[in-house]
């Protein structure tokens, strides 16, 4: 699946060798953008999302979006990159999505705040999903688009949960306590919130490449940066 507009104008994609976050108008907790910085990842703020990274003392590299919410705009064309997109067939977080490529893309500021916003960021996840890595984090978990098989390791009782994008089956699973073979879930039928590890590898197959979301404690950021980063 395309993107409605796959990159409007003249302008390139921002590529980055390294991860990259979308920092959105939601809440986002400075400390987190500060340790991100120090780990070297490059912070691109979606419209509004450019205020919170200010409050964290840090500078965006880039400042994507419609500008409708982004304070002194004037003032921040003196210090990063601003890349005005107007047009209003997408979210300020797609817009930032077209716009740039990375090798890990976390989402932050993205949920919470707004119910529509929350919605709109989880149609995107399915719509990048086949060709881009995209966590979205806020401040107890992290949603992690994926399509086909992925294995990963997880503690005993670690909270697991496997939500469909769209309805999509699954053919097996190893590790989890309550397993996927031969299951359909489906975002307005049966889900796979709260499931669990049982200790060791978690390896979940599912039989075709419908985008589906792995959601575990914001804990683990780090490993799965440290392994997809």
């Amino acid at each position: 699946m395309q993107s409605p507009i796959p990159n409007p104008g003249e302008t390139p994609p921002l590529s980055f060798d390294r991860p990259m976050a979308i920092v959105g108008g939601g809440h986002v907790e400075p400390a987190l953008l500060r340790e991100l910085a120090a780990r070297h990842v490059a912070l691109v703020a979606a419209d509004g999302g450019a205020d919170s990274i200010d409050a964290a003392g840090l500078v965006p590299v880039a400042i994507i979006g419609d500008l409708d919410s982004l304070a002194d705009r004037a003032n921040w064309e003196n210090r990063s990159r601003v890349i005005h997109i107007p047009e209003q067939i997408t979210t300020d977080f797609q817009k930032a999505l077209y716009s740039t490529r990375a090798p890990l893309t976390l989402a932050l500021g993205m949920t919470g705040k707004r119910l529509d916003h929350t919605l709109a960021a989880l149609s995107a996840l399915h719509e990048v999903a086949p060709r881009r890595r995209v966590i979205l984090v806020d401040e107890v978990d992290m949603a992690l688009a994926v399509c086909g098989p992925l294995a990963f390791a997880a503690a005993a009782g670690e909270r697991i949960s496997i939500h469909p994008l769209a309805p999509i089956g699954f053919t097996r699973s190893e590790g989890l306590l309550y397993p996927l073979d031969g299951l359909v879930l489906d975002p307005v039928g049966r889900l796979g919130t709260s499931n669990a590890g049982t200790g060791g590898p978690v390896k979940i197959v599912p039989a075709d490449a419908t985008p589906w979301l792995l959601i575990l404690g914001r804990e683990r950021l780090w490993d799965l940066m440290a392994e997809w980063g």
